[in-house]
């Protein structure tokens, strides 16, 4: 890009100058070599999405209200609300999407990728496309719901006008430099049209912190919710939004940035022998070590470089015999400096850590509280967890929060989830949050009782004990005394010698709920994704089933319909 860069003085932050460069860049790109025709103004362009959190949908929007302005017609629109047989009309699409769990389409695609993936998708020749990933590195499928997307682009015979941008947890810079480069190919009118930009919806406001720049705030309230004896330690932590100018809704996320354990820094320094006074690129290695690099959960970088020095040794074992899953189970629940005890000889210089620490990374936690109840403080439930006899383990971020938070600052940023809102007041709502599930419903329920809406709220609840872990267990029975909460089905799970959980309810209680769904009702679910939400998603399927009796195919397509129409929506983690 030489003589397009910007001076290095330049009064933008490292973002804004990402983006301006990367429109440099695509003013310069040849468009005929491209194969791009110039009449984008009269042309439509397609920008579909896949959000799980809600990142790649706010990027879509923004990427959607630029072209908007430049005087080019769009449609925005969720992968799953694309019909399969107008792909082939489409003259230029855009896909923006995040990958959901280990290599998973986010639940806004799943529907579109079934078909997509289909021998009876249609041929795409004469669609250009680019496709922009997002996706966490830390895990296995690192970006794969866009990698595959991407591919199969290409197999159905459309032309890639860009090649595919992979971003991992620091998306914005490379989200900036794709989002400008395809402008610059796809809406090239450089000012705004006033008949089309007077009228044309505008992308949703950025919230005024971010990762890279968060809100200072204060713990205003800490308390534990599990009872005493309880297997588990659960907090109620409520955070002062102060003059952050922050506006949340019901069912958004709050991003919280922690330290590290302190102990666990200074034990680290001691093992690698190295100073905390240290210079590592500008700061001290200590600082390092307690607010910039993950020094919790081994990087694969940190397990390579470890069995490379020190080859016979039983991490190296392991990472040879290239079985993943194998080596993710033994590599659960150990820290960094449980792989370095290991190997006791192997050394690692300062100057190498950059490189086998992945960069300490927010946090997200479903906010547990409405702003109709509480609009000057965010209220997280929180999970602490703390493991291991010889030398105690801790959670990075519910550590930070129980122990060491109200010691100073929390940083902390809003992360919007626009699919998971409280649905229209008259409208049945279904909730179905174990353990600290609860979280998002006991902000839906505190948002229905200051509306004053007259739907039928209906929670399924559960954990392992009754007696220790029922948390919010007198709010929920105040709600159901006012009768905002209309029903509530519980599942303690080890109260009784056969193991009853939330989708065992669901199963009893198959007919009245599919007569809520009937009613226009709308079907939550928020808590663990690896097992928890996927049988639930099967209890829905099969009580649907039993109350139509057309057979499992015919429950498949209903319960796909209420994903279609938003009716059946998931906060999982």
């Amino acid at each position: 890009m030489s003589g397009l860069a910007l001076p290095v003085d330049a009064p933008f932050s490292s973002a804004q100058q990402a983006w301006i460069e990367g429109f440099l860049i695509g003013l310069t790109v040849g468009r005929e070599d491209a194969g791009i025709a110039t009449d984008a103004a009269t042309t439509t362009l397609d920008v579909l999405y896949g959000s799980q959190t809600g990142t790649s949908e706010m990027l879509a929007e923004e990427l959607a209200a630029a072209a908007r302005t430049r005087g080019t017609a769009v449609r925005l629109t969720a992968l799953d609300e694309v019909d399969l047989a107008r792909l082939p009309e489409m003259d230029r699409v855009l896909v923006i999407t995040s990958t959901y769990g280990e290599g998973e389409m986010p639940d806004n695609a799943e529907l579109f990728w079934e078909s997509f993936e289909a021998d009876t998708a249609p041929r795409l020749e004469g669609v250009e496309f680019a496709v922009l990933a997002l996706g966490d590195s830390g895990y296995d499928g690192f970006c794969q719901a866009g990698r595959l997307l991407d591919l199969r682009f290409e197999q159905l015979g459309a032309t890639r006008i860009l090649p595919r941008v992979d971003c991992d947890v620091d998306f914005e810079e490379p989200a900036g430099r794709w989002q400008a480069e395809t402008l610059a190919l796809l809406a090239p009118g450089g000012t705004d049209d006033p008949s089309r930009g007077a009228s044309a919806p505008s992308a949703r406001r950025r919230p005024p912190w971010s990762r890279r720049t968060p809100f200072g705030s204060r713990v205003a309230v800490n308390r534990v919710v599990s009872g005493p004896g309880s297997a588990k330690e659960i907090r109620h932590v409520e955070l002062a939004l102060g003059d952050s100018g922050i506006e949340y809704h019901a069912g958004d996320a709050l991003a919280v940035v922690p330290t590290n354990d302190p102990v666990l820094a200074d034990l680290l320094l001691e093992r690698l022998d190295l100073d905390a006074e240290l210079d590592v690129a500008g700061t001290v290695l200590g600082e390092r070590l307690r607010r910039d690099w993950e020094i919790s959960t081994p990087s694969r970088e940190l397990v390579a470089l470890i069995a490379e020095r020190d080859p016979a040794g039983e991490l190296a074992e392991l990472a040879g015999r290239e079985q993943r899953d194998a080596l993710e189970h033994w590599l659960w629940g150990k820290d960094v400096l449980d792989l370095l005890a290991l190997s006791p000889h192997v050394r690692i210089g300062a100057d190498e850590l950059g490189d086998v620490f992945r960069p300490l990374q927010h946090r997200a936690y479903s906010i547990s509280s409405s702003p109709l109840e509480s609009p000057d403080r965010i209220h997280l439930t929180v999970a602490v967890v703390r493991h291991g006899t010889d030398r105690p383990h801790h959670g990075v971020c519910s550590t930070f929060l129980a122990d060491r938070a109200g010691e100073g600052e929390v940083g902390i940023f809003l992360q919007p989830n626009a699919a998971f809102r409280v649905p229209d007041d008259d409208a049945p709502m279904i909730m179905v949050g174990p353990g600290t599930g609860i979280a998002p419903f006991r902000g839906f329920l505190q948002e229905r009782a200051a509306r004053g809406a007259t739907g039928p709220n209906w929670v399924f609840f559960g954990d392992q004990h009754r007696a220790t872990d029922f948390i919010y267990r007198e709010e929920l029975e105040r709600f159901r005394e006012r009768g905002v909460l209309t029903r509530l089905d519980l599942a303690f799970s080890r109260d009784q010698a056969e193991k009853v959980y939330v989708q065992t309810r669901i199963r009893e209680n198959a007919r009245e709920l599919y007569d809520w769904l009937e009613d226009g009702g709308s079907f939550y679910v928020c808590g663990d994704a690896s097992r928890m939400a996927k049988d639930v998603d099967r209890a829905l399927v099969e009580a649907v089933g039993a109350s139509r009796g057309l057979g499992e195919d015919d429950a498949l397509r209903y319960v796909a319909d209420l994903k279609r129409d938003r009716r059946y929506v998931r906060d999982v983690y």
